[in-house]
């Protein structure tokens, strides 16, 4: 489900910020960048995250600013190692000039902040950084129920439309049974008329015929499903891929009940003019419930 949130926090002289950006996806994938340092921090964050969001791509970017002379220090062996560097360039291309210090200080490694200092400094920074992290979180759960509300409404709509599209099917059906059994007595008596036919063999195949033509247990099975995605709808959690599970089985149903459409007179083309309108609804369905967890 898509939605961003942000939480920023200043302790120990630490700036934070955390933000966060989800998009649909039927599975959870997760993207966390780091500032440099920050590797030790990053299981817990990813634990946090997958406890919290079931589904999604969520990008999460930490930002971090030191504040105050203790936060900030100068690795003088790094620093040394590029100054060394610089020396042996000018001298080699007979480069004239001195090196800019604020360059020097923006390569990587040079300034050496809390995150990369003492474990008591590290353990302290990862309490503010998890307690930021809950925070987006919480405000990405708010955004994301409430678009959840509006998503919840709009799947039961399209659901009472597959209700409705189906019971016109049985109406259907029914009606048009009456004409499929004349033109299976018509059949027969042709093929009756044409040559001898054993008349178990033939009470047997329009037993197969009228069975084939059939769409009551599909019907059936359809509602079952929609009952139950009702329910689910309703409240239960987790549900996204229970949901995906019943669309599949939907989708099944009318697949098969457009196969067995009886003829190609009024009826028969209604009903799968409603058959096909089943499968589009079933589709959209499909296509939100990517967004449901």
């Amino acid at each position: 489900m898509t939605g961003f949130a942000a939480a920023q926090s200043t302790e120990h002289g630490w700036g934070l910020r955390v933000t966060i950006r989800s998009v649909n996806h039927r599975f959870l994938d997760l993207h966390v960048r780091l500032p440099e340092g920050f590797e030790p921090i990053e299981p817990r964050m990813r634990k946090m995250l997958r406890e919290r969001v079931r589904r999604g791509h969520l990008d999460v970017t930490l930002n971090y600013e030191p504040g105050g002379k203790a936060a900030v220090g100068i690795n003088q062996e790094v620093a040394t190692a590029y100054l060394d560097a610089v020396k042996e360039l000018k001298k080699k291309f007979h480069v004239k000039g001195e090196p800019d210090l604020g360059g020097i200080l923006r390569l990587p490694g040079v300034i050496a902040t809390a995150a990369a200092s003492t474990e008591g400094e590290m353990a302290k920074l990862e309490e503010s950084v998890a307690r930021c992290l809950s925070e987006a979180l919480d405000k990405l759960d708010r955004m994301r129920e409430n678009e959840a509300n509006h998503l919840r409404e709009e799947m039961a709509e399209r659901l009472k439309r597959v209700a409705s599209l189906a019971n016109d099917v049985k109406e259907r059906a029914e009606h048009a049974r009456p004409a499929f059994a004349e033109r299976l007595r018509t059949r027969l008596g042709e093929l009756l008329s044409e040559a001898p036919v054993d008349p178990a063999r033939l009470a047997q195949e329009a037993a197969i015929a009228a069975e084939r033509s059939d769409v009551t247990e599909e019907l059936s099975r359809l509602a079952s499903h929609v009952q139950q995605f009702d329910q689910l709808l309703s409240g239960a959690p987790d549900v996204g891929k229970k949901l995906d599970f019943l669309l599949q089985e939907m989708q099944r149903e009318a697949n098969t009940l457009l196969s067995k459409t009886p003829g190609n007179d009024g009826d028969g083309l209604e009903i799968t003019r409603l058959g096909i309108e089943i499968k589009s609804e079933i589709e959209k369905l499909r296509e939100q419930v990517q967004n449901i967890e």
